[in-house]
């Protein structure tokens, strides 16, 4: 790790200097591009003394849950540390598909292939979940099927990534085509990769717009949603459970823990099996229309096969790149990581050099050791967590999911379902262990052929 810091130093001096502040808009802003169209919403809702469910975090999942809860007739409260969604759900790239964490090959080697495919087609309907819920309760996010270009960072990878694609085509269905090196240029205006997977049922959205819509109709629908009421314990007490929170305790029948990346000490089981991962992200300025076509001639959602992947797309009015990735596994400044960030986008476009960064900004992610998400019942504590990046499309579908389970609806079964939930000896929810696992995907990136 101190030779890796020391490359990071030299290219950074000093931890920022002229060298971050000459790609960084002199009015920069380090809050995400997001917040422009849907600012957070802090509303201090009243707390009731009681309710028939309640919900911790406001994020996709919660509001997901509520809204389908709150029609079914139940008494919701939804409770947030501090301003609503203001997690990954409104700080995240705004990509959806219905793929996970874990390759099918790898999944079909531990769980078998009647398991594995299951598990995958069931990605697929999370997507349609989405996709459904949009267009039923007309959220305007500007969400598109654009389709979702993989770029392959090294020859084998291309090759790996063709052998995968015609299983999931052959098990799962997935519409996907590959696309070759020479041929790439209808997808992305770069030569940095050796050809791709487009993926043609994914797409994009505004993620804080897609958030405050959710809110909106879960408020409508009579959820109570709360700001600033972060939930310090959560304990039985006869046939249900009380919660304290910031703001006093409220009685409730039913809990469901949706915190993912956020999960905090209050509920130290699942907090021992997410990992918190700190994704950044940039926008650049607003380029021309011509560059744009070029670089992102089909405006499709854009990542690699880097283990450190990059992810990147054109924001939803095509004025801009949106580029994210894991720069730094610490505490680093954003305007630092910023920069970072840039220097990795100019290695896949070169000619965006002299653009400069417009916003600059951070959320955490879950991961877990599986590599899968998992949703269930602890100790009578209903939960879905652990989206491990797929946030958008699965934090909804199992959102949904979990409130058909306190329902006791049939609908609520899942592949993923009846899983254990791992975690490690000695880990307690500080990832310790994670710059050493960077170190290794660094050198396992530049080492592949």
């Amino acid at each position: 790790m101190a030779a890796a810091s020391a490359m990071l130093g030299a290219t950074f001096p000093n931890g920022g200097g002229p060298m971050v502040a000459s790609v960084l808009s002199p009015e920069i802003k380090l809050e995400p591009y997001w917040w422009e169209a849907a600012p957070r919403p802090a509303p201090r809702a009243e707390l009731p003394a009681a309710c028939d469910v309640a919900i911790v975090g406001s994020g996709f999942t919660g509001l997901s849950a509520a809204l389908t809860l709150a029609r079914a007739g139940r008494r919701v409260v939804v409770l947030e540390a501090g301003a609503l969604g203001h997690g990954a759900s409104s700080r995240n790239g705004g990509m959806c598909g219905g793929m996970f964490k874990v390759a099918f090959s790898r999944l079909c080697a531990r769980l078998g292939l009647a398991r594995a495919a299951a598990i995958y087609k069931e990605g697929q309907a999370a997507l349609d979940h989405l996709a459904g819920l949009i267009e039923r309760e007309r959220i305007d996010c500007h969400f598109a099927r654009v389709g979702r270009f993989t770029g392959a960072h090294a020859p084998g990878r291309y090759e790996a990534l063709a052998r995968e694609t015609e299983l999931l085509r052959k098990h799962v269905g997935i519409e996907a085509d590959m696309v070759p090196r020479g041929e790439q240029h209808r997808e992305i205006g770069s030569d940095a990769y050796h050809g791709g997977r487009v993926l043609h049922r994914d797409g994009g959205l505004h993620p804080a717009l897609y958030h405050q819509g959710l809110l909106e109709r879960a408020v409508a629908a009579g959820a109570v949603v709360a700001a600033d009421a972060p939930v310090t314990a959560i304990a039985p007490e006869g046939k249900g459970f009380t919660i304290a929170t910031g703001r006093g305790k409220l009685a409730t029948r039913d809990v469901i823990v949706a915190t993912n990346g956020y999960t905090g000490l209050a509920t130290p089981y699942f907090r021992r099996r997410l990992i918190p991962a700190r994704s950044f992200i940039i926008a650049t300025e607003p380029l021309a229309p011509e560059v744009m076509a070029r670089l992102m001639p089909k405006r499709r959602m854009l990542t690699d096969t880097r283990k450190n992947v990059y992810y990147f797309r054109p924001s939803p009015d095509g004025r801009r790149i949106l580029f994210g990735g894991r720069p730094t596994y610490g505490g680093a400044d954003l305007r630092v990581a910023g920069a970072r960030l840039h220097r990795f986008m100019t290695g896949i476009y070169p000619e965006l050099a002299d653009v400069r960064v417009s916003h600059s900004w951070s959320g955490y992610i879950a991961l877990t050791f599986d590599r899968l998400p998992h949703t269930g019942r602890q100790d009578g504590v209903h939960y879905a967590l652990g989206y491990c990046g797929s946030g958008v499309v699965m934090a909804t579908y199992l959102g949904h999911k979990t409130a058909l389970r306190v329902l006791g609806d049939a609908d609520a079964a899942t592949p993923l379902d009846g899983r254990a939930f791992p975690t490690m000896a000695l880990y307690t929810g500080t990832p310790w262990f994670v710059p050493a696992v960077a170190l290794y995907y660094r050198i396992a990136d530049r080492l592949a052929r």
